[in-house]
Formats: structure tokens, sequence, C-alpha cells
């Protein structure tokens, strides 16, 4: 797989600017709106019951976020999620906050258990409860350094048959077979709400116009997390101005900025 292969993907999703279909917190909703915007994609929010099959089976990708739950939420994520498989339509989770509550807990393994889900994204604890591993979390915020990510993301993979993509210092991603580290993004990025979550979207954009879910797993966190590097390079670690930058970023980036600067890490 090729640092090209992976660069040239945003191409791609300027050139289709695929539907991305979110159900997604209400802390992030505008923020990942923009993201999506920003990187030549078409966001779409709904949430109703009655309207988030046909949304879904329209859409190049759903995304499914568990950060603010409502027990109608969960319903209506099964039935999009349900609808989206049936037209082969890539499903991505991010179980935010998962190991915080057992309610969040359960929800994701609820969604995995009722929904094909192509994708699994989020931090080491979230990933590590969802698993049944008691990883400690603080919020929605995992704690640093415990566990072995690169072992988590793998054995995650083979257990709920899909891509696991784990974010941290050092970004993995795991098919359960073949695994890639990438030390690309920024540390200011945990200090603005909603980065992570707007990942988890970016890559329903990118498997939206590549079939191979590793390469695109590779190429949304490469493009991602160059573009924060960039931004990190225009500001003086002011979280404000680095959400704008950030999002300035996302449009401005050119594939032969990433494939410069992707860090694969051995």
């Amino acid at each position: 797989m090729e640092k090209s292969q992976a660069a040239d993907l945003i191409t791609k999703v300027r050139e289709a600017s695929p539907l991305v279909h979110n159900i997604t917190n209400t802390v992030v909703t505008n923020f990942t709106a923009n993201g999506l915007l920003a990187a030549g994609a078409s966001p779409v929010m709904a949430y109703a019951k009655e309207e988030v099959a046909d949304m879904a089976k329209i859409s190049g990708a759903l995304v499914l976020n568990i950060g603010t739950l409502t027990k109608e939420l969960v319903e209506a994520m099964v039935i999009a999620g349900k609808a989206a498989n049936e037209m082969s339509i890539p499903v991505i989770l991010d179980p935010v906050g998962a190991g915080a509550t057992p309610y969040r807990t359960s929800t994701a393994r609820h969604i995995l258990k009722e929904v094909d889900v192509q994708f699994l994204r989020g931090n080491g604890a979230e990933i590590a409860n969802v698993s049944g591993k008691n990883w400690s979390i603080k919020g929605v915020d995992a704690t640093e350094g415990e566990g072995n990510s690169e072992m988590l993301a793998r054995k995650a993979a083979k257990m709920f048959g899909c891509t696991v993509i784990v974010t941290g210092a050092i970004d993995i991603v795991s098919d359960g077979e073949t695994t890639l580290k990438l030390g690309n993004g920024h540390p200011i990025l945990t200090k603005v709400t909603g980065t992570g979550c707007l990942l988890s979207s970016l890559l329903g954009a990118f498997a939206a116009v590549e079939s191979d879910p590793l390469l695109a797993a590779y190429g949304v966190l490469a493009f991602y997390g160059v573009a924060s590097e960039k931004a990190a390079d225009h500001i003086e670690n002011r979280p404000g101005d680095f959400q704008i930058a950030l999002l300035n970023q996302l449009s401005l980036i050119t594939p032969e900025d990433i494939e410069t600067n992707i860090h694969l890490v051995k």
C-alpha cells in the first residue's frame, strides 16, 4: 500500500463530494458539518426514526456517534444501520465515552450486534471497553498510557469483523491481519472538542470513495493528521484559532502535502 494511494484519496473525495449521513452528538454537529464541507464532502444530519432509513440508503456512508445518547437516538441508529447494510453502504461507529457508564458500553455493543459495522473508530479506552477490557476513562476522554493499543486494535478487528482505528499519539489501524501505525497529528487536537468525532465523519467520506477499508482508514488518518500539523503551524497554541485553522487546512491541503508528510511508524 503506497503513500501516494492514501494521499490521492482526498482528490476522490473532492471530486465525488459524497453524501455522509451523520447521526452524531449535539456537541459536535456544527463542527462536523463544517469539517466535511471543508474537505469537499456533503454532510447531512438526520435523526428522526421516520426518515433515517431513507436517508441512509441514498448516502455514501453512515456515521453513528453515541456521544449524547437517548433511547430514541439508539433506535434510529439501528434502523439507519440496517438500511445501510441492505445497500452495502459503509457504516462507521464512534463509541464516544464507552466505559464511562454501563449504558454507553452496552449501547456500543448493541449496535455492533445489530448492525454490520465496517469501521470502529475511537480512542484506546473506548475500543478497549467495547471489547470487554476495563481501561479507565474520564468523562468521554481516555486516560494516558494504558495497555497495548496495537494488540487491542488487532483483537478488536477480529472480534467484531471490521476495520478498527485506535487514535492517540500514534494512530493505529488494523483489519485483524494487517496493521498500520501513523505518527501524524498534533497534541492541540485534544484541546478542541469534537476533533475525534470529525475524524470519524471524515472516515465516512473516504470510505464512500474507497472500497478497501484499510486504505480508506490509512488515507483519512494521513489527511487529518497532516492537516492538523499544518493548522498548528499557523497558531500560537490557541485552541480557538486552531479550530478555524484546521477547517481551513482541510480545504487547502493537497495530495502532495499529504504524501510528503505521512509519518508511518514501524
